[in-house]
């Protein structure tokens, strides 16, 4: 079949791999109709983790059953399914206590499993023309015949729920204003969801245009630190100056200087703390990594990011941090979406052919020509 193939910094390419197959009897394959480059998938693309050249890339994936394994028993053969990004066994501690995306099973030595990610076990990822799908039963969310509302559906496997997860963690509630930092999808999820949740006032944080329009036209207000602070920007704009109640980052720990062209890992961090008031919260589904070969220092590099804990403890705010446990959110967000509650395919900016991916990883991450969301079909 054919799939993308990291080739090394900068580059991938469409190669042949091989079919997927049975390999237990609760495996199905899936004949994959959608899937989507993610802004984490760009970690890897710009040689900012461990991944060595060959990964089939691709964790948020769409499709059909195509074949299924004989112990999977509610799941047929043409059902149309969507698949989180975390691979998890759905019976071991943290599965049962609903923490999918730290599943103890699937990736031995370490808490969590995800399709064509580097570290997160030996999956496949989906950006290819079939998938395999282990622990079928668990992993699969069944949706609705047909291919209506594809784009919206293929959402729910990553950037829709990690949103909605960002404000979980935040504890965002009815009536609250909140900050989000970062406006590329997820960033853009996390303050749609927010709305979604009653939040009286939504701030979304960015210098990229197209993203602070995207923003503007939901319903949120665009901030650009291009322009200034932006937590007194935000502080203006809140009653008293105190700030938001609550603060979501959706940047990670590629988070770029105000005003500078260069790398500043804690500054979305340490922005919140001063944008959030006192006694708020923050959310922290943005990307942090215990390594990272790209850091613009030492202790980057290491993962050890100078943060103002000493403010943070003094205004008594509350932290959440962690990668989005979909399978918690998904059903629920699934049927927001088929009785037409939720449209999260705003953020979609183009529909490519799986052989258009390496124009499409360059130009997503080079943020050009409104490249905001990138959905690849590979039957097309």
């Amino acid at each position: 079949m054919r799939a993308v193939v990291y080739k090394g910094p900068f580059e991938v390419a469409i190669e042949q791999v091989e079919d997927p197959r049975i390999q237990h009897p609760n495996d199905v394959t899936v004949r994959v109709t959608s899937t989507a480059i993610c802004g984490s998938d760009l970690h890897m693309y710009e040689g900012r983790t461990a991944a060595e050249p060959g990964i089939v890339f691709g964790h948020e994936n769409l499709g059909v059953v195509e074949e299924v394994g004989e112990g999977v028993t509610t799941l047929s053969r043409g059902d149309r399914v969507v698949m989180p990004f975390n691979v998890a066994c759905g019976f071991c501690k943290n599965c049962t206590a609903g923490f999918t995306g730290f599943c103890l099973t699937v990736n031995p030595g370490f808490a969590g499993g995800a399709y064509g990610y580097v570290a997160m076990g030996p999956y496949v990822g989906g950006q290819a023309e079939y998938v395999r799908v282990p622990y079928a039963d668990f992993n699969c969310l069944k949706l609705p015949e047909g291919t209506e509302k594809e784009t919206d559906f293929v959402l729910l496997a990553d950037i829709f729920p990690t949103g909605y997860h960002g404000n979980e963690l935040a504890d965002v509630r009815p009536g609250e204003s909140v900050a989000v930092y970062g406006g590329g999808p997820v960033g853009l999820m996390a303050a749609y969801s927010a709305m979604l949740r009653g939040a009286s006032k939504v701030f979304v944080v960015d210098r990229v245009a197209e993203r602070l329009q995207k923003a503007e036209q939901i319903g949120a207000v665009p901030i650009d630190f291009t322009q200034g602070n932006p937590a007194e920007q935000i502080k203006e704009q809140t009653e008293g100056g105190r700030g938001t109640d609550k603060g979501i980052d959706a940047v990670g720990y590629q988070a770029q200087a105000q005003g500078e062209d260069r790398e500043e890992p804690a500054i979305v961090l340490n922005s919140l703390v001063e944008t959030v008031r006192p006694t708020g919260a923050l959310g922290i589904p943005g990307l942090y990594v215990p390594r990272d070969p790209g850091g613009p220092d030492e202790q980057a590099k290491q993962g050890m990011l100078m943060v103002a804990i000493g403010r943070l403890f003094e205004k008594g705010l509350r932290m959440g941090t962690g990668q989005c446990n979909v399978k918690r959110y998904n059903r629920q967000l699934r049927d927001m979406i088929i009785e037409g509650r939720a449209e999260p395919s705003f953020v979609v900016s183009h529909e490519l052919s799986l052989d258009e991916a390496p124009t499409a990883y360059e130009k997503f991450d080079k943020r050009v020509e409104g490249y905001t969301k990138v959905v690849l079909h590979p039957h097309a």
